[in-house]
């Protein structure tokens, strides 16, 4: 054994209880083989898994397995993205597969990490609450028998009666908020419980993190609707254009609430080197509770959702809705629509396709479908010598238009996109040159289809339509409150400090009362010295110190400098 070991060992005999753990941080015990037999392995492994330093390693674990989860596409946030990258990556997507990076936080692996760090975490906080809660209920532990071996220390003399200067430091300590008693010739107090009420509660709130991230994914919902102005939605899962959730989900999980779009305004920067910024972007919105909840009107902004018992509706995105007309041979109407057309560009430069399924017949009489792709701009400026618009508010919309006749394929069974048009059993129209018919068209302009098959007419109304998101996240409000906990608790314990005082009064062999007062805390800190300096001030004040021929009166070292051997 080493002369250091053999001095702090010989220290902590010296100090007794008054030098005991000031933490309930379990000790670290020096590695080495367990026991022969399954409990001695069970208990070996018990240790290691709820000792600090896994525990933090199982946090990193965490942190780094989260990485690819953020990098990779995943299957569900868009499967779509997956199959993109499987068709770009023919060799790398079979290993990914096989560990799992599509579905990262639902793999084996990751869940084997977020498992043991719960019990890690729920191991190491148990048996620390317990004993925590011991220490509240005892009492701080006596002075020890040389207090000149404490960090912080000083001592006057006195002609004050030894029981007059205890009771003076035990009500002086217990107005600082000190936990003191008299404990025979001295006084004992300890103060800077809330840094260990601050620990648990970290760890507590990480548990409470952990249970609200599975829960949260687990149960959880997220779905988008497109709506054009007037049209209403019912939050069922049929409604949904898009939907994923979690694998516990049910679709009576689903807040019953609906509502409509009353009209969508966006204004934008006119002018100027943010020209085209968006303003603000409303949805005016009349929704209800439940089957017969009550219709109130407000407004859903971008980050200023609609909240409906725990249900979140965003406004997401925007664009136009051009309200088509399609006649046939005859002039009788076979479709009327506002159809939603996707953006291509921050100045709302936007394409769709327009489907007509049913109710037409060509001119010979026959059943057929008609499908139109249309191309369009909200400002159209010839000067720009491109078919972009150069704005996104509605300033000189401009509608180009192709078309197609045949079979559009919907009644095969197989899905396909409202926003794209499959030509394989489609012929285009010609016009007189033999060319694709198209045509630019105007609000309230129309396109006629060659040999009597009918019209398309750009109406002069143009609507607007918005993209929300609906989503429920079962334990998102305990996650947030979980994040405030831990962040409270951990600035708690790294900012306050357990600390121990004694005071010990007892008359000299001259009949002058000798008064010693020493500091003990958790780890090296100046602020421990410079309260115990002040305690012993005020202390002074009420015990000031003894006057004689050969004794003159000397104020204590406000600094309380550290003892002697206290840096051992």
């Amino acid at each position: 054994m080493s002369k250091t070991d053999t001095d702090n060992s010989r220290e902590r005999e010296e100090l007794g209880a008054a030098g005991s753990r000031l933490s309930t941080a379990p000790q670290e015990e020096p590695a080495g083989l367990p026991g022969l037999g399954v409990i001695g392995w069970v208990r070996w492994f018990w240790r290691q898994l709820t000792s600090m330093r896994v525990a933090l390693l199982l946090l990193l674990l965490l942190s780094l397995g989260a990485i690819p989860g953020s990098l990779i596409p995943q299957t569900g946030a868009d499967a779509n993205k997956v199959e993109e990258f499987r068709a770009a990556h023919r060799t790398l997507a079979p290993v990914y597969d096989r560990l799992g990076l599509f579905h990262v936080y639902s793999s084996v692996w990751f869940s084997a990490i977020y498992i043991l760090l719960f019990v890690s975490l729920v191991g190491c906080i148990v048996p620390r609450t317990w004993q925590f809660v011991g220490q509240l209920r005892g009492r701080p532990p006596g002075a020890p028998q040389r207090l000149t071996r404490l960090p912080a220390y000083t001592t006057w003399r006195t002609e004050t009666d030894p029981e007059q200067v205890r009771e003076a430091a035990l009500a002086l300590l217990r107005k600082r908020r000190f936990r003191a008693h008299a404990a025979g010739d001295a006084v004992a107090a300890e103060k800077g419980y809330l840094r260990e009420v601050g620990n648990l509660v970290f760890h507590i709130a990480l548990i409470v993190l952990l249970i609200a991230f599975a829960s949260g994914q687990l149960y959880k919902s997220d779905g988008t609707k497109l709506m054009v102005e007037g049209d209403g939605f019912s939050n069922a899962l049929p409604m949904y254009d898009d939907f994923k959730s979690g694998s516990l989900f049910r679709p009576d999980d689903l807040v019953p609430f609906s509502f409509d779009l009353k009209a969508f305004t966006g204004t934008y920067e006119p002018s100027g080197p943010n020209k085209g910024t968006p303003r603000t972007y409303e949805a005016k919105v009349r929704y209800s509770k439940g089957a017969y909840g009550k219709e109130t009107t407000t407004t859903v902004k971008v980050n200023e959702p609609l909240e409906i018992d725990g249900a979140k509706v965003y406004l997401v995105s925007h664009g136009y809705a051009p309200v088509i007309t399609v006649r046939d041979g005859k002039g009788a109407v076979v479709y009327r629509d506002a159809v939603p057309l996707l953006p291509l560009d921050g100045n709302v430069t936007s394409q769709g396709v327009v489907k007509v399924m049913d109710g037409y017949r060509d001119p010979r009489g026959r059943k057929e479908q008609l499908g139109f792709q249309a191309f369009f701009v909200p400002t159209f400026d010839p000067r720009s010598g491109t078919m972009l618009s150069q704005f996104p508010a509605l300033v000189n919309p401009l509608l180009a238009v192709n078309a197609y006749h045949g079979d559009l394929g919907v009644d095969s069974g197989i899905p396909q996109s409202v926003y794209q048009l499959d030509k394989k059993h489609m012929k285009a129209f010609k016009d007189g040159k033999g060319q694709l018919l198209k045509k630019l068209l105007k609000p309230g302009d129309t396109l006629t289809l060659p040999g009597g098959a009918g019209s398309v007419t750009f109406e002069k109304d143009v609507k607007e339509w918005a993209g929300f998101e609906i989503v429920q996240e079962p334990g998102s409000g305990w996650a947030l409150g979980g994040a405030l906990a831990a962040i409270f608790g951990l600035a708690g314990s790294l900012f306050i400090q357990r600390r121990r005082v004694w005071v010990r009064a007892v008359r000299g062999a001259d009949g002058v009362t000798v008064v010693e007062m020493a500091g003990l805390g958790r780890s090296e800190s100046a602020r421990l010295p410079e309260e115990l300096g002040e305690l012993a001030g005020h202390l002074y004040d009420r015990a000031p110190g003894a006057t004689g021929p050969d004794d003159p009166a000397r104020t204590p070292d406000l600094r309380a400098v550290p003892a002697e051997g206290a840096e051992k």
